[in-house]
């Protein structure tokens, strides 16, 4: 039932900055947790940061160089991202959490590409 649409992918050159964008059809209010996750090819997905209510949790690659930020009012989470490096390069991925009884669903957006060139 929740929809999750992301913008702002591209490619930027090594060093650059870049701001991608997620929309929810739901009200932040309503969820557990929302924020980032980002896959390459032939490799894990991995965290890259979330809200989980007020607190923010950041996956260690990207500790210090990303920024993560919302905007209830417009159900929108953003991820800033300075200093990329080609390891960045990545699709990055919108994800929530609600809790329903007892269980947590999970929602993905369709996710955006990442590219940064060397």
């Amino acid at each position: 039932q929740v929809q999750l649409v992301e913008s702002g992918g591209g490619l930027v050159q090594a060093g650059g900055s870049l701001r991608l964008s997620c929309a929810a059809s739901v009200s932040i209010f309503t969820l557990s947790a929302m924020g980032w996750y980002r896959q390459a090819p032939g490799k894990q997905r991995e965290l890259v940061a979330r809200f989980v209510g007020s607190r923010t949790d950041y996956g260690d690659p990207v500790k210090g160089r990303f920024t993560i930020s919302r905007d209830n009012a417009k159900s929108t989470v953003y991820l800033q991202i300075s200093s990329l490096k080609p390891e960045d390069t990545a699709v990055y991925y919108c994800e929530a959490e609600s809790v329903r009884y007892g269980r947590t669903q999970e929602y993905w957006g369709q996710g955006t590409q990442v590219t940064v060139s060397s």
